[in-house]
Formats: structure tokens, C-alpha cells, sequence
């Protein structure tokens, strides 16, 4: 089975309609088409050419009161831009209050980000390439029992569509790539968090998710022939994930922002459709920690 695609209609776009917060935690990814986030004359500058420095793959703010990362242009440039991503994150804060209210409270906010660059010309290893399908598992920031929601919102101004594809559904491909991962190790995992190399001890999900997304990455007959669908996200649109459950990649498109943000696995609504729990069915054991 694919992950589907939920476009809300307006009778769901209601605060507290209820299965949107279903349809997501069951892999679906939900797209907000009448969502207002307007831009100023002079913050118009953001979307006619990319202010970032080229550095990294995107321009982002950690929390409101961090700096601005990655930007580039003047100081003015770059405060108004920085107060563009504060604003967008206010912005999927409010849409997860409205619409997604079970996560009222539940959810912390990470990383804002601005992505300016087309994502099928950057020139990057395999691993680190987000044309291919993969799910998100962050190496050095270990999540243990939370889970990975992303907001994203393409602000092209000529048109141009952000191109996805999704693939088939979480249980269906860890079938497939579990029985080839290394066994992990909590020793292993206890040494790279004294070394400081993570920021805290890899539990046996880290680990499992890690090595799937690079499983996933590395698998080009995978990526060739396995179920999958595109997507196209239109300007203006917004579309919500669970990026750690829907296998996705993003094939193009320029000028988008994302949110991330967590929930543990506890609070969510079902928290036997988390990827946490859907390993260990597969396994038929808990995951250890």
C-alpha cells in the first residue's frame, strides 16, 4: 500500500475535525490548500532569489531566540529573514492548536528552516541525498521514544510545484530491510554518547532507523522498482507528516519552509501505528533501550 495523500477539504479545515490526527498517525500526509501565510513587499526578496550562503543544504533557526544560520545578504537581509521563520513557525504551531487539537500541548517545536535550493541539483553524497526514498533518523540527535512531525509550505512564487514521491507503507518495507541490518549494541551506543559524538545514548530504534535510511539510500534497485507514487505540492499549499513513518523523497522544487517539531510516542492518539511499535511487532520483541 502506498502512503496516501489526505487533502483536508474545507468541512475538515475545522478545528477539532475529527480524523485528521487518524489519517496521519496511519501514514497518511495531510495537505492544507487554503492556509493564509501572505509575505510582505519586502520579504517578496525571499522568494526571487535564495539569501543563503551555500554552506549547508538549508537556511534555519533552532528556536525564536537562536540566530539565523546559513543566511545570507544584509544584516537587514537576514534579520527580516529571520523573523519570516519565526513567524512560520508560529504559523505550524497554530495549525497543529487547530486542527490537529489531540497534540494540543504535546507537541515541542525543533529546527525552522527556509529552503530556497532546487533539490534535484545539489551535488551530495548517497547518504545524503533526499531525491531517494528514505524515512527520517537523525545520527547525532537520538529520539528514543518521540516522534518526527514536519510542516512544510511551498512559497515558489512562479508556480512551480514541490515534487515528492511516496512510498509503500512502513511495516511492508521494514519487512524487507530488517532481516539485513547489523544487531545493536548498547555498549556501542553508551560509548558515542561519552564521546559526545550523539547527544545522548542511541536506543535500539535509533539504531534500527539509522541504518533503514541508509538501507533504503543505498538500495538503488529499491529505489527503482518499489511501490511508490508522486506528489505534487502546489504554491500555497501546506502538507503535514510523520517523517519518521512515510517514506518519501523530495525531487524538486525550490522555496519551501518546514517546521519539525516531536511527540513522544505516549501521547499520541494510537500509539501502536508509531514506527517504535511497529518494529518491535516485526521483531516480536520490545526494543531495548
Amino acid at each position: 500500500m502506498i502512503s496516501p495523500v489526505h487533502p483536508v477539504s474545507r468541512a475538515e479545515a475545522v478545528p477539532g475535525a475529527p480524523g485528521l490526527v487518524e489519517a496521519l498517525e496511519s501514514g497518511s500526509v495531510l495537505v492544507f490548500r487554503d492556509l493564509d501565510f501572505p509575505f510582505d513587499a519586502f520579504e517578496q526578496r525571499f522568494v526571487e532569489r535564495p539569501f543563503a550562503d551555500g554552506k549547508a543544504k538549508n537556511v534555519a533557526i533552532r528556536n525564536e531566540t537562536a540566530e539565523l544560520r546559513g543566511g545570507a545578504g544584509s544584516a537587514e537581509d537576514q534579520a527580516r529573514l529571520r523573523d519570516l521563520l519565526v513567524r512560520y513557525r508560529r504559523f505550524a504551531e497554530n495549525l497543529i492548536d487547530s486542527y490537529l487539537p489531540a497534540y494540543r500541548g504535546k507537541v515541542s517545536l525543533a529546527g525552522t528552516s527556509y529552503r530556497p535550493f532546487d533539490v534535484d541539483k545539489r551535488k551530495l553524497s548517497w547518504r545524503r541525498d533526499d531525491t531517494r526514498m528514505h524515512v527520517d533518523a537523525f545520527p547525532s540527535n537520538p529520539i528514543g521514544e518521540k516522534r518526527i512531525l514536519r510542516i512544510f509550505r511551498n512559497i515558489n512564487a512562479e508556480g512551480q510545484p514541490r515534487l515528492w514521491r511516496v512510498g509503500e507503507d512502513f511495516g511492508s518495507m521494514a519487512e524487507k530491510f530488517l532481516p539485513k541490518l547489523p544487531g545493536y549494541s548498547g555498549l556501542s551506543a553508551s560509548v558515542l554518547a561519552a564521546l559526545k559524538i550523539t547527544k545522548a545514548k542511541r536506543s535500539e530504534y535509533d539504531h534500527l532507523m539509522l541504518h533503514l535510511h541508509d538501507a533504503l539510500k543505498r538500495d538503488l534497485d529499491y529505489q527503482a522498482n518499489a511501490p511508490q507514487a508522486d506528489v505534487r505540492f502546489q504554491p500555497g499549499e501546506t502538507w503535514v507528516t510523520f517523517s519518521d513513518l512515510v517514506m518519501h523523497g523530495a525531487m524538486g522544487g525550490r522555496y519551501m519552509l518546514e517546521q519539525t517539531a516531536y511527540i513522544a510516542v505516549a501521547d499520541q492518539a494510537d500509539p501502536e501505528k508509531s514506527p517504535q511499535r511497529i518494529l518491535a511487532r516485526k521483531l516480536g520483541r520490545a526494543l531495548k533501550h
